[in-house]
């Protein structure tokens, strides 16, 4: 440096600095050092920066009177800066040589301020509101500046006149500028033009937060002062970001899935062309005739590797990884500021015990400690929220990815995979991932810090801390057969919780039967065996986590008594004064952590590597084809063409269709009718594509609606269920409801057609459901409608009703291509084509005429059981006649489910009658003729105007509510009694005396360092390892038991609340399920119940370990300093505050996700698709 400063001003003058009570760091350090590092660091900064802003473009920011003034100060201090410069040239011109540093420095410092100036304006134009690059640069410079700021006030004030007068100026000027620049760079610019949040009506602030409310997380302010005020409920909250949005998260992750699967299918694609493109030279062969022998296939075959399966995990890391690797950088930056600490107190020990050192010195190491600590606490919530963030978008992409896999998996799958797991997947398994991610850095952060306490200590102890690695190397055999343990336990304990949800799931689909029938307590009976071997796994769990936690807690005091016992027993001339124990006690202090987090976060690796392995499984079954049905041909007339069909419910079964021929033209009503099982349903599956095609094609033109046998009702008003996210259009609303002959239906339910409709339609008869549901696909104006038997759970002069008005040639579909699956046989007059199937194919196809002359089986049914149809179509005309067109309530409203609710006599005669599938020969009766339509124009449209009259009607449907504010008192009761009274006092007293013995031990370690002023270590080493050593074992025997308490407890407790969880559901009554989503229960037994066995025990060791910590923690600092127990007052008033006001909001948010959980909709739609 002598080169730039010259000789007369040195770099660094310790007396000047350091061994004085006023010191001054020399001006050549002043204008190098401290000038240049706000500068390197904007340069190495720049270009990773800028690459960043180009590939993240948020938008154009119009210049604002905030970017006018930065840009005017930058562009001052450019000017401030080169006049330096100029002033330097000038002293030169007139003779007064300068060194080199007066060249430099404002040339260096004048470039940077350009470079900053150029970052101001290229963030507007990217839409960059606060930049946190430049905000760090301006702290840098007004940190550094301070130094200069002093020095030149001490100059004025010791000095009768200034000699350097311009300088003096100027650096004032610059000092008044970057400290502008840093108070304006706090404040955020508008948003950029066109983006979402000029549009959301409640954004998250986050988006739009500055640098510095980021970082402290200021914007979260409003919030926690909203839920100190009132409990915050669902509508309190913010927008969700777009970013974090599952229209987002979910097809980034399943795009990666994608790429995944096509990989693995490629390659086994080349494996197979591999085995099948080289046979065999003749003349290798060992056998005369060249021919390889089965044994030699055999063995060939079973040398090939197993097909490589597509990797999830590979998917997860590709698709958030990048975004949680910036929580890593900070995570990595948070366990180096962690090691500055010790270091600053083995200064500060240093420091008391010199007699004669200034006085700053100890407010300067005091000060660095607390900016220390600040800043590692800064930097390590930003890592969390980066993990929470990750977690959250791991969670909502898997519960995406497979609620669509659920949808459009095969029938083959279906057989394989029970609702229960599905819903175990989406809970449990999709929560594990979110578990991890927050620990999951300690999987590389754990041994970094370990490796880096263990160095420092080899620098404070020397070789003797070797002892101490050689017992965390012991250790780790242990904690990898513990892993391996728990994972085969967890892979068992899902398997009993799969077909414990199952099972609950079909008790409460059948709950009805279940009550008629008096089941439940058999079926108790049946839940309780498969909790009680899952109770057995948890247990065996418990007690291995107990043990890894004996072990691990155990070892850093294990540590630190091997490396102190070997420390002052191997050689005489080591002391162990207290700079080398408290610094060394602080090094184990921070090497505790990691050992205790490395077998928790390994735990859950184990678990989440059980959910990986289910989930992928999963997602790997085989998808329905979207191919098989041609929507995209348009060469034929025909809206519907089968051609040499033949398809399968799986691909290992034999085929359920054969040789299927079919051509529907245009705007056609052809009619399907067969015996039960010939094949109906089936063909009506094929077309929608929900069969496995074998052979042949199959093109449909236009959209497709659909009638399901079995009517599939949405919890949801009855418009809701009809209009299915239509937009609501009112005549042709009116006409829907008309043709399908819900109008006097309206007058009789509480509420009209805002009436909310229970689960399944539980409010509905089997009559009016299949009506709904026609009417939503008639609502939805398709060009081709498959109906499957739509008329069989309605009255016979109500489906008279709706094959006039709906499908016949007259009714409101006419003109669209429409199949008829139907019993009915006095409609088949009426329809244009008529396809007979038997036994899966199709044995006679004509309209009903051409069908009548061929004389075959259709025309044999006619003969023999029209006679039958005939009464029934006689009966239903009468019923119309005498009502004069009008349907009474009874025969709309008030008829009963045929399947649910008809005598099991009346049931076997309906099948009889179904089965036979004869069609009569009587054309349509006169009298029926003359009351077939009802036109929708003639109708008066008085029901907009008494539907605003309706009274208000109760929900049936109530929204599930959540507690607020705080855990009341009862709660932790509940718990502590399942627990048992006795025994958590007894695991409270447990954890006091292993706190105690903690004391006992620190106090006996200080007690043992005093030694060395006293000049008796020798005398005491043997008495002091001792009883060190016989505090630690107490300590660590007293955890064991604490743990496998705690753990017996945790079980006994997990047992009685899911017992009287499952009690009181199955004498609940009727009522309650008709009034409660299934959805809801589940997650009661599924999610619930998977924090009760597994996140709750974590949960009360974690806060029992702290708890007696910290109370430990006072106790030895106020018998140590006993002032201190002044300040634990405002201290304890600060932090219930902050508790109460920032950690309220966080314990009510997470409890409406509880009660707006996926199983409701999921086992809702895994009911109807399987």
């Amino acid at each position: 440096m002598e080169r730039l400063c010259g000789p007369k001003l040195p770099f660094w003058v310790a007396n000047q600095t350091l061994h004085t009570d006023s010191p001054d760091l020399p001006e050549c350090f002043q204008l190098s050092v401290l000038s240049w590092l706000p500068c390197v660091y904007l340069w190495l900064a720049c270009p990773p920066y800028l690459f960043y802003l180009q590939r993240n473009n948020k938008g154009y920011i119009m210049m604002s009177i905030l970017n006018r003034v930065k840009t005017v100060f930058g562009l001052v201090l450019w000017i401030v800066c080169w006049t330096d410069l100029f002033g330097t040239f000038h002293e030169l011109q007139q003779g007064d040589t300068k060194p080199p540093i007066y060249f430099v420095t404002p040339l260096v410092v004048g470039m940077t301020m350009l470079l900053a100036l150029f970052l101001i304006q290229f963030e507007r134009l990217r839409g960059v509101q606060s930049s946190g690059i430049l905000f760090i640069f301006w702290f840098l410079s007004v940190m550094c500046a301070i130094v200069p700021f002093r020095s030149k006030i001490l100059q004025a004030k010791y000095q009768s006149e200034i000699s350097d007068k311009l300088r003096f100026t100027t650096f004032y000027f610059y000092f008044s500028l970057i400290v502008a620049e840093l108070i304006l760079s706090c404040f955020n610019e508008k948003p950029p033009l066109f983006s979402n949040i000029d549009t959301d009506p409640n954004p998250c602030p986050q988006s739009t937060a500055g640098f510095l409310s980021t970082m402290t997380f200021w914007w979260f302010t409003s919030m926690a002062i909203k839920g100190y005020k009132n409990p915050l409920e669902a509508k309190d909250l913010w927008s969700l970001n777009k970013r974090d949005s599952s229209e987002v998260v979910v097809p980034k992750l399943l795009r990666e899935w994608e790429v995944e699967q096509a990989k693995a299918h490629s390659a086994e694609d080349q494996s197979t062309q591999a085995l099948y493109s080289k046979p065999p030279p003749a003349g290798e062969s060992n056998h005369v005739g060249g021919e390889s022998s089965p044994e030699e296939v055999e063995v060939l075959l079973s040398k090939q590797k197993d097909p490589k399966k597509p990797s999830f995990l590979r998917s997860l890391i590709k698709a958030f990884g990048p975004y949680f690797l910036i929580g890593s950088a900070f995570k990595l930056l948070q366990d180096l500021i962690t090691f500055v600490n010790p270091q600053l107190l083995k200064l500060l020990i240093s420091f008391t015990k010199q007699k004669g050192a200034p006085t700053w010195w100890g407010y300067a190491l005091a000060f660095l400690m607390f900016f220390a600590a600040f800043l590692q606490t800064l930097i390590l919530h930003q890592h969390f929220q980066y993990c929470f963030v990750t977690g959250m978008r791991l969670r909502t992409s898997i519960i995406g990815a497979i609620y669509r896999k659920s949808l459009i998996i095969t029938n083959a799958a279906k057989r394989t995979t029970t609702v229960g797991e599905i819903v175990n997947l989406m809970s449990v398994d999709a929560q594990r991932f979110m578990d991890l991610t927050t620990f999951l850095n300690m999987l590389w952060s754990a041994p970094l810090q370990i490796i880096l306490a263990l160095y420092f200590l080899w620098q404070n102890l020397g070789p003797s801390v070797l002892a101490g690695v050689a017992v965390m190397i012991l250790l780790i055999p242990l904690n990898a057969a513990i892993a391996v343990k728990t994972r085969a336990y967890q892979v068992e304990q899902m398997q009993y919780k799969d077909a414990r949800i199952k099972l609950m799931n079909e008790i409460l689909n059948g709950i009805k039967v279940l009550k008629l029938y008096a089941w439940e307590s058999s079926f108790k009976d049946k839940v309780l065996e498969i909790r009680q071997n899952e109770l057995n796994v948890l247990r065996k769990t418990a007690y291995l986590g107990a043990l890894s936690t004996v072990a691990w807690t155990s070892a850093p005091f294990l540590v630190a008594l091997t490396t102190f016992a070997v420390y002052v027993t191997v050689d005489k001339n080591n002391i162990l004064d207290a700079e080398k124990a408290f610094v060394s006690l602080s090094l184990f202090n921070i090497l505790r952590f990691p050992l205790n987090m490395l077998p928790q976060v390994i735990s859950c690796i184990v678990q989440a590597s059980v959910s990986l392995k289910r989930i992928q499984d999963f997602l790997s079954h085989d998808e329905l084809d979207p191919e098989s049905v041609d929507r995209t041909n348009t060469a034929t007339d025909s809206s519907v063409t089968v051609v040499n069909g033949k398809f399968t419910w799986a691909k290992q079964d034999p085929p359920a269709l054969h040789n299927i021929n079919l051509m529907v033209p245009q705007g056609s009503l052809l009619a399907v009718v067969g015996h039960v099982g010939c094949g109906k349903s089936s063909l009506v599956s094929a077309l929608l594509g929900e069969m496995e095609k074998m052979e042949g094609d199959i093109s449909i033109q236009g959209s497709v609606a659909y009638v399901p046998q079995q009517a599939w009702i949405q919890n949801a008003t009855l418009r809701d269920n009809i209009l299915f996210g239509k937009a609501y259009n009112e005549q042709k609303y009116r006409c829907c409801l008309e043709a399908c002959a819900l109008t006097q239906d309206l007058e009789v339910l509480p509420g009209g057609d805002l009436t909310e409709i229970g689960e399944k339609g539980i409010n509905l008869s089997g009559g009016q459901r299949q009506r709904v549901s026609l009417a939503r696909a008639l609502y939805n104006k398709a060009d081709v409608y498959l109906l499957d038997d739509p008329l069989s759970a309605v009255d016979a002069h109500v489906a008279k009703h709706i094959f006039d008005h709906v499908i016949g040639p007259e009714g409101a579909l006419q003109g669209k291509t429409r199949i008829l699956v139907t019993h009915g046989i006095s409609f088949l007059p009426q329809v244009d084509n008529i396809v007979v199937m038997v036994e899966g194919r199709v044995s006679e196809m004509g309209s009903y005429q051409e069908l009548l002359k061929q004389n075959g089986a259709f025309a044999e049914f006619l003969r023999n059981y029209s006679l039958e149809d005939i009464i029934e179509e006689d009966e239903a005309t009468e019923a119309l006649t005498d009502e004069e067109e009008d349907f009474p309530d009874d025969a709309l409203s008030n008829h009963t489910d045929m399947v649910d609710n008809e005598p099991v006599v009346n049931e076997a005669k309906r099948q009889f009658i179904r089965q036979i599938s004869i069609i009569s020969g009587d054309l349509e009766n006169p009298k029926s003729r003359s009351v077939r339509k009802r036109l929708c124009s003639e109708r008066k449209h008085a029901e907009s105007d008494s539907e605003k009259k309706l009274p208000k009607v109760a929900k049936l449907i109530q929204a599930e509510t959540a507690e607020t504010g705080r855990v009341k008192s009862k709660v932790f009761w509940e718990y502590a009694k399942a627990v048992g009274p006795l025994l958590s006092l007894f695991i409270c007293f447990l954890y006091g005396c292993q706190s105690a013995a903690a004391i006992g031990a620190n106090v006996w370690l200080s007690q043992w360092t005093n030694d060395a002023a006293q000049n008796v270590t020798q005398e005491n080493v043997s008495m002091r390892v001792g009883v060190y050593a016989a505090l630690g074992m107490a300590q660590g025997l007293l955890v064991m038991v604490s743990s496998f308490t705690l753990a017996m407890g945790n079980i006994g407790a997990a047992r009685k609340l899911h017992y009287a969880l499952l009690d009181n559901k199955l004498h609940t009554p009727q009522s309650f399920f008709d009034t409660t989503p299934i959805g809801r229960v589940i997650n009661r037994f599924s999610k619930d119940i998977y924090v009760i066995d597994e996140a709750l025990p974590s949960t009360v060791l974690m806060f029992l370990g702290t708890f007696f910590s910290s109370l430990s923690t006072m106790i030895v600092i106020v018998a140590s300093t006993p002032i201190f127990a002044v300040v634990i007052a405002p201290l304890a008033f600060i932090y219930i505050f902050v508790q109460v006001c920032c950690c309220w909001p966080t314990v009510c948010c997470p409890r409406p996700t509880a009660c707006c959980g996926q199983p409701n909709s999921c086992t809702s739609t895994c009911s109807r698709g399987c």
